[in-house]
């Protein structure tokens, strides 16, 4: 390797991501060796590829390496202004949540309403209604993949919900999620903030997510239930028995899964689970803050839900299309097999190579999950 080849480790250390700085300095140390080692890894291959070109064919690949770094140069400046651009029109949202907020919480009132009545609305004694009640119940309720998260149980606390809003950070990189919420029975916060924290941004790489600790009430945890057990007949201990477990809730999203300091403790089964949990951490958050706070209105009142189902007829047809062929594969060996089984002979090599094939084909036409950034 040439003296322009070597790495020099100081200034690898400088070029390190934001998010590395709350590293500690042995692990900042550890991370350098570890870049380093891939990039002589890198170059050695490159160095080896080059090598193996006629002088006219590296000439044309020089030239291509030169367009290559023109290239990089505008994707660079793309990707600026491309955050400036959103930080400008962040900004240009900013008053219309404020008027979307002052609606729903009956702070301010639109023209045209009318006087009504409890009487004319055929319910006698009923308070008179505030903005709109439920908006965001309703909103995260209408979305998918919110659904799934929330209990009949969590309804009662999330009806007090004011606001959601949610602002980038920029060291560790990141963004943050708030929660506003009205004077409630359930907890004492009136904010809960959900930070994701970015090793790449624009490759969405969580390194971790912080929740606020819910202060509740006593009896209110909706993230744990209260098991009772009747004593058995004859004991001397006739009050029962008592203990706490843990159960599904909208608010574990403030509790996310947390990647231990020692993960070589971890097994493949145990590291495998975690990492598929931290992706639906960030798939919820990123739903929150990509989908439901820019289009509350449109999931409340559902119309939102026609363009997502639309792009899961598309993703369906996909998965019918190869489930076919799957089923078309399975039907021609069960076909194979019937006839060897006919002629009383054992498969013939073309059988076991037809079925190795079918069976490669099946393995790469599956889609391996992902963890998505909207």
């Amino acid at each position: 390797m040439s003296e322009n080849d070597q790495f020099d480790m100081s200034e690898i250390a400088a070029n390190l991501p934001a998010a590395a700085a709350a590293l500690s300095a042995e692990d900042r140390a550890g991370l350098v060796n570890a870049l380093k080692s891939k990039l002589q890894n890198l170059a050695g291959q490159h160095t080896d590829i080059l090598e193996t070109l006629s002088p006219n064919v590296r000439k044309r690949v020089e030239v291509l390496r030169e367009l290559q770094s023109q290239h990089d140069e505008l994707e660079a400046k793309f990707l600026e202004e491309r955050a400036a651009l959103e930080a400008k029109y962040q900004k240009l949202y900013e008053p219309l949540y404020t008027k979307r907020y002052e609606i729903v919480n009956g702070v301010v009132d639109v023209e045209g309403i009318t006087g009504e009545s409890p009487m004319e609305q055929g319910e006698e004694n009923a308070p008179k209604e505030k903005g709109v009640p439920n908006f965001w119940l309703t909103a995260m309720k209408t979305n998918e993949v919110l659904a799934e998260e929330i209990t009949e149980r969590d309804d009662g606390a999330l009806k007090y919900l004011k606001d959601i809003k949610w602002c980038r950070i920029d060291d560790p990189k990141g963004f943050k999620l708030e929660f506003f919420f009205d004077t409630n029975p359930y907890f004492k916060n009136t904010v809960l903030t959900k930070t994701y924290h970015m090793i790449d941004e624009d490759e969405p790489i969580l390194e971790k997510a912080i929740g606020t600790e819910i202060e509740w009430y006593p009896g209110k945890c909706l993230t744990q239930k209260l098991l009772k057990k009747k004593p058995r007949k004859g004991s001397k201990n006739a009050k029962p028995i008592t203990k706490t477990e843990n159960c599904e809730s909208f608010f574990n999203f403030f509790s996310p899964p947390q990647v231990p300091e020692d993960d070589d403790d971890l097994d493949e089964d145990t590291a495998d689970e975690l990492q598929n949990q931290m992706e639906q951490d960030y798939d919820i958050g990123s739903t929150i803050r990509d989908k439901i706070i820019p289009h509350a209105v449109s999931w409340f009142t559902g119309e939102a839900v026609q363009e997502d189902e639309f792009e899961a007829i598309g993703e369906d047809d996909e998965d019918e299309g190869e489930d076919d062929e799957d089923e078309d594969e399975d039907e021609e060996d069960e076909d194979d097999d019937e006839d060897d089984e006919e002629e009383g002979k054992k498969p013939s090599a073309g059988a076991k190579k037809s079925g190795r094939s079918a069976s490669i084909e099946g393995q790469q036409g599956e889609r391996p999950a992902e963890c998505k950034q909207q």
